[in-house]
């Protein structure tokens, strides 16, 4: 069975974006460097250095699912129906959009956040699910489902924004130590989360 790991790009201060959810210059490591990293989206270009490469080509290699919340989905307008991430997409929400069927026929729509994780690992089929959505990472840790977080940070300082991480549940989560990845314009750092059994 694939892991399930959360990423997100966030500024040095905790945020993922601003109180608009604009990103500002949080995106520009996908713009960095001289190699193109393929995805399905013909709207989405990555042009990322060497490290940037590796980090995508492991997040998006190895995915089987991807698990947003209905706040991005919205705002990305479904990416089309063809995330860059190259896998199929499940969305958290109370209510589906009614056109959903004919706009985004290779999305999946579930209520509530065990019942999506259960379904993305179903679509999956033994590779990873990806978390890219800030309040569903913090429920799925809350619910012990993630496996590792993921995080490029960029070296900016929104003052205020939406953060990537909010109030835990229980209080605190331990990880373990990270894997680092130096980028241009991006540390990239992957923290497998200790579980509470421990």
């Amino acid at each position: 069975m694939g892991a399930v790991r959360s990423h997100m790009t966030m500024s040095l201060d905790g945020f993922i974006a601003d109180r608009s959810d604009q990103v500002g210059e949080l995106f520009e490591w996908y713009e960095a460097g001289e190699i193109t990293v393929p995805n399905p989206n013909e709207t989405v270009t990555f042009r990322v250095d060497d490290a940037g490469a590796q980090v995508l080509g492991e997040l998006t290699g190895r995915c089987g699912a991807l698990v947003a919340g209905r706040h991005l989905f919205d705002i990305a307008d479904g990416w089309g129906d063809q995330h860059p991430v190259g896998a199929p997409v499940v969305v958290v929400t109370h209510r589906p959009p009614t056109e959903a069927a004919s706009r985004w026929p290779t999305t999946t729509f579930v209520d509530g956040v065990d019942a999506a994780i259960t379904r993305a690992r179903q679509i999956a089929d033994g590779k990873d699910v990806v978390i890219a959505s800030p309040t569903i990472t913090q429920q799925a840790l809350d619910l012990g489902l993630i496996d590792e977080v993921c995080v490029s940070l960029v070296p900016v300082l929104f003052g205020e924004g939406i953060p990537y991480f909010a109030t835990l549940r229980d209080g605190h989560q331990l990880l373990e130590d990270p894997v680092v990845v130096q980028g241009h314009r991006a540390l990239h750092l992957r923290y497998p989360v200790r579980r509470r059994d421990r």
